[in-house]
């Protein structure tokens, strides 16, 4: 008994040292982990090494989802939006305002702001501050006398029937400060024809002369008039165009008939434009963008463009997708056909076109 009393005390002594050795070590482990864990805490905020090991453990989790930024969300819409037409269905749907009107609406108009289009003297060289070119497909334009500098101005490519890259080049009408660069544009491009859908002024300036009477000279360019023939509907004008020893001839079709945000008295004065513009093509060597322009460069370009992809379609396919066609228009250049006016204009246009296209075909 005495040994199992004396044994007592230091079982008892035994036992508590284990305990408090046990807590000493837990003690210091949550300490250990409490200062990993701030220092990596630390790491994460100032160390790249941290950045990297926390990275490789991605192959274990979800795949990172794209974001899509309001404009990728805008372009996909233009771009899938679709609405085919038979004949039959154009001439019952060219009478249906509200249907026009809800369809017209939905379509984003696709402007850009002036803070993605961050280029020095951009502004002085815009008709209209809220109306710009398209980044992607903006024309580039390089001085005649260098290939160094690059120039602004205020025009877009635009894709034309089949999605043809480069069909039209989509601009606003001249300024004073921006005629040299516009006939930059057309030597550049190899453009055979200009369409001008305004008058030189309506309630304002909408569009400097930019042309002259019989020669005239604009920055490294000599312009003379080689021909005039005026129309009840529109004036062509013949241009040779030279730099140095190179001429050019150049078709100039003024059509002053088109009120500003409005549509043409007829339908069919807009179809016998486009056919003097299919007529001078045909007979072109050059096969450069047309360059078509109002006063901003939107509304009227817009509905020619259109009209005239909508009558190719027609005649190749017997059906047409004016929405579609709105759509495409609205990715290259923002607010391509401005108001429902134009939009129900187009339609009723269309519809003519279509009605007499077998007529049109045999003849």
């Amino acid at each position: 008994m005495v040994l199992a009393c004396s044994a007592c005390p230091r079982v008892h002594s035994s036992s508590v040292l284990r305990e408090r050795t046990r807590a000493g070590m837990d003690k210091v482990t949550r300490n250990s982990q409490e200062v990993k864990k701030h220092v990596r805490l630390q790491d994460r905020r100032g160390s790249n090494v941290s950045l990297v090991l926390d990275m490789s453990s991605l192959s274990n989790t979800e795949p990172i989802q794209s974001i899509f930024t309001p404009r990728d969300v805008t372009v996909k819409l233009l771009d899938t939006t679709s609405h085919v037409l038979t004949q039959k269905m154009l001439q019952q749907r060219n009478w249906n305002l509200e249907n026009l009107q809800e369809e017209f609406a939905k379509v984003p108009s696709n402007f850009i702001s002036p803070e993605e289009l961050d280029i020095p003297g951009r502004a002085a060289k815009d008709r209209y501050k809220s109306i710009l070119p398209n980044p992607q497909s903006r024309v580039c334009l390089k001085r005649a006398e260098s290939q160094e500098d690059e120039l602004y101005i205020n025009a877009n490519y635009i894709r034309g029937y089949a999605g043809r890259e480069k069909a039209y080049i989509a601009t606003q009408g001249p300024m004073l400060n921006t005629v040299n660069d516009f006939w930059t544009m057309v030597w550049q491009e190899e453009t055979p024809l200009i369409v001008m859908l305004t008058k030189l002024k309506e309630e304002k300036e909408k569009c400097i002369c930019y042309w002259p009477e019989r020669e005239a000279t604009y920055g490294p360019f000599t312009i003379q008039v080689q021909s005039v023939c005026k129309y009840e509907e529109y004036t062509i004008r013949s241009f040779a165009l030279q730099l140095k020893d190179e001429c050019r001839t150049v078709k100039h079709i003024v059509f002053s008939s088109w009120p500003d945000q409005k549509t043409p008295e007829s339908a069919k004065t807009l179809l016998h434009l486009v056919f003097e513009v299919e007529k001078i093509l045909q007979s072109s060597e050059s096969t450069g963008p047309i360059v078509v322009h109002c006063s901003a460069g939107i509304g009227r370009t817009g509905c020619f463009i259109a009209t005239q992809i909508g009558c190719q379609q027609l005649k190749d396919k017997e059906e047409v997708d004016i929405l579609g066609i709105v759509c495409q228009l609205r990715i290259d250049r923002g607010g391509m056909i401005q108001t429902i006016e134009q939009y129900q204009f187009l339609h009723h246009t269309l519809a003519i076109y279509a009605s007499q296209l077998p007529k049109i075909t045999n003849g």
